[in-house]
């Protein structure tokens, strides 16, 4: 029976611990501090690029095919363009959210300084006015700056009957995924090459992803996994399992590194109770489609999502869920894929080499038969 080191309790601990760091496109850098002292906690070497994006690496077998997981810090939210008065500002809103979400009166919070305030009412489509509220979250120095960004006033981050609750599961469950998948890694002493890639400003077309690839920071050779919360769309189900994406809207990912993750899925789920899916999501376009269009073979994971993008029924702003279970089985997953580097040629010849012995059958009984 699998006995994983990062278990479901202490995925929580390391989800909520980001989730309770509000981020909009261009302002992660809070959310990036908190995955940075994670990262040191438990020994994980991590460096910063030109352009703010995390990585991380854990490379106990330098000669093994690097394995790269991506994921982002960022959700859409609201970035304060100037101030109207001491009380109001004039803020445009980054990432997909439909226009008839953006009520007047919706509760906001401002940041830094948690300070709280309302949408006042649209200028166009993506311009907004905001006015202070008349609570603060907080008291000291953070709440005397100025506000930069500002993001929906809702719980952080709860635990309710195996869901998580929180504005932004898109993406920090996949962030909280990778650092899971390299704790557990590292504690469990496997030999390993495996990249974490925690971009910025994805909300706003794969920024973060785009500069990471195009400055070639990652080796030409490695398996490049995206790691995303999903919309739940049939057939998946939320709490079925981790989902092996094998596309998004945009794109189909690359077979080969999709029948790999298949195989690892398969061995896993003879062992116990891991269960799987495989789906093409096409709610939105990921970062794969990004990684992929710059030359990197590219699979994709991710866990079915309720709420995509704080969008609830009738025009409600809301918080995001996901299954705890799906998303420790995306960490199990994301363990053994990185393990089973050394055998990717192995276990992606399964399928070639099966059809070829069907190949042979067929021959033989056809030609009996003709």
């Amino acid at each position: 029976m699998y006995s994983p080191r990062v278990n479901a309790e202490k995925f929580c601990e390391l989800a909520g611990r980001l989730m309770r760091c509000p981020a909009a496109p261009y302002h992660e850098a809070t959310v990036r501090a908190e995955a940075e002292l994670i990262c040191a906690q438990h020994g994980l070497p991590f460096w910063r690029d030109s352009f703010g994006n995390l990585l991380v690496r854990l490379q106990t077998a330098p000669a093994t095919r690097p394995l790269v997981l991506a994921a982002h810090l960022d959700h859409p939210g609201f970035e304060i363009v100037r101030a109207l008065s001491p009380q109001r500002w004039l803020a445009r809103f980054l990432g997909g959210v439909p226009e008839n979400y953006f009520r007047a009166g919706i509760p906001l919070r401002l940041l830094p300084g948690g300070s709280r305030a309302i949408l006042a009412k649209t200028l166009d489509k993506k311009q907004f006015e905001i006015h202070a509220g008349h609570q603060t979250m907080k008291v000291g120095r953070e709440s005397r700056l100025p506000p930069q960004f500002a993001v929906w006033e809702m719980e952080d981050f709860a635990v309710r009957r195996d869901r998580i609750h929180g504005r932004s599961c898109d993406d920090l469950i996949g962030v909280a995924s990778i650092l899971a998948t390299m704790i557990d890694l590292k504690t469990s002493r496997s030999r390993v090459n495996v990249i974490g890639v925690i971009s910025r400003a994805e909300e706003i077309g794969f920024q973060g992803a785009l500069t990471v690839a195009g400055a070639k920071l990652l080796p030409r050779n490695s398996l490049v996994i995206s790691l995303e919360t999903s919309r739940e769309i049939a057939p998946v189900k939320m709490g079925r399992g981790v989902i092996i994406r094998v596309g998004d809207r945009t794109s189909i990912f690359d077979s080969a590194a999709t029948r790999f993750l298949c195989e690892v899925a398969q061995n896993l789920s003879h062992k116990d109770t891991f269960h799987f899916q495989r789906a093409l999501m096409s709610g939105g376009t990921c970062e794969a489609t990004a990684y992929q269009e710059f030359g990197l073979q590219t699979g994709a994971v991710c866990v079915a999502l309720g709420n995509y993008h704080n969008c609830a029924s009738k025009q409600k702003i809301a918080a995001e869920f996901v299954s705890v279970s799906d998303a420790c089985g995306m960490v199990r997953l994301l363990v053994e894929a990185a393990r089973q580097m050394p055998r990717y040629a192995t276990l992606i010849a399964r399928l070639p080499k099966s059809l070829q012995k069907l190949h042979t059958t067929a021959r033989k009984a056809l030609r009996r038969k003709s």
